[in-house]
């Protein structure tokens, strides 16, 4: 067997699958987002076999981008989870085939209930499609399996139709980067979203110099600092900034050792308001290929944050 002519055709059939979802797509699918962002409950989804765990996904996918939903396995359904639904909720069934006995049996008892039945179905000639509803059309002509058998093309499918659904739910609620954040406050993503670059701030770490400061003083600050870097202020106002590099250049010349701080700093240096993400810092950075930010609150100094703080804290 040839190992990468194998994954190039796995590879290939499900793409093709997930391409010609594009051309099933009709009115049915905008008529069930409509749905969706009208109900006041959540979606229950449900599904047996390999369709259950896409559908596990899908409720993951819709709760972090804003639209409530909850598993329900098809075979537990007919066993007492059907006191999950309530009466605002709207149940999306998935199924390849749309005739597994539990899938026959369960859609009468949603029905009788007067729950809107999203059937996410691969044959639209089913049980499942004939009673739903509303279709989203998953139909695949081949799976992926070599044996044509095992569920790849077809869930493949499913994923990208719940994707498909959950993105424009998402376009039409206006969900933000913040609304995103909120739902993921933990890890390296929430921390990319949420950590703002005042939470960074040590207020043992606020390096600072006067213009008049003698080459000593600045040395010192520098290396207290920890930041690479400080500021050089006039009075209140932010004047200046003098990095490490500065100081070296400036060592190589030895006749001027006695040089003040006005005469070392760079005027004008970029700042950021402490209630900026961290990430935004970052990108300042980048932007200006320097590795520390002054770091203001309001027109006051708060203090320096320094690019091994972004590491440090993961936002890299």
């Amino acid at each position: 067997m040839n190992w990468i002519e194998r994954a190039t055709h796995t590879i290939e059939l499900e793409s093709q699958a997930i391409a010609h979802l594009v051309k099933q797509l009709d009115e049915s699918f905008e008529a069930v987002g409509q749905l969706i962002l009208r109900m006041d409950g959540r979606v229950i989804m449900t599904g047996i076999g390999k369709s259950a765990i896409i559908a596990q996904k899908l409720v993951a996918t819709f709760n972090s981008t804003g639209t409530p939903a909850i598993f329900m396995h098809a075979a537990d359904a007919i066993h007492g989870d059907l006191g999950l639904i309530q009466s605002d909720d709207a149940v999306m069934c998935i199924s390849k085939s749309g005739n597994s006995p539990e899938i026959k049996a369960l859609t009468p008892l949603i029905k009788s209930r007067s729950i809107p039945l999203i059937g996410m179905v691969g044959n639209c000639s089913s049980h499942l499609a004939q009673h739903a509803d509303f279709i989203l059309d998953t139909t695949v002509s081949k799976e992926a399996c070599p044996l044509d058998l095992a569920p790849t093309s077809s869930t493949a499918a499913q994923m990208a139709m719940g994707d498909a659904l959950a993105t424009c739910l998402m376009e039409a609620r206006g969900f933000k980067a913040e609304d995103f954040a909120e739902m993921h406050p933990g890890g390296a993503l929430g921390k990319r979203l949420y950590t703002r670059i005042g939470d960074l701030l040590d207020s043992a770490r606020a390096p600072r110099v006067q213009p008049d400061s003698p080459l000593s003083e600045v040395v010192l600050q520098i290396s207290q600092g920890r930041c690479g870097a400080t500021a050089v202020m006039d009075s209140k106002r932010i004047v200046g900034i003098i990095t490490d590099g500065d100081l070296r250049r400036h060592l190589e010349a030895p006749e001027q050792e006695h040089t003040s701080a006005s005469a070392l700093m760079s005027a004008n240096p970029k700042t950021l308001e402490s209630k900026h993400l961290a990430v935004h810092a970052l990108q300042v950075m980048e932007q200006h290929a320097i590795s520390q930010l002054i770091v203001t609150k309001g027109s006051e100094y708060a203090g320096m944050v320094h690019l091994h703080d972004l590491i440090k804290e993961g936002i890299i």
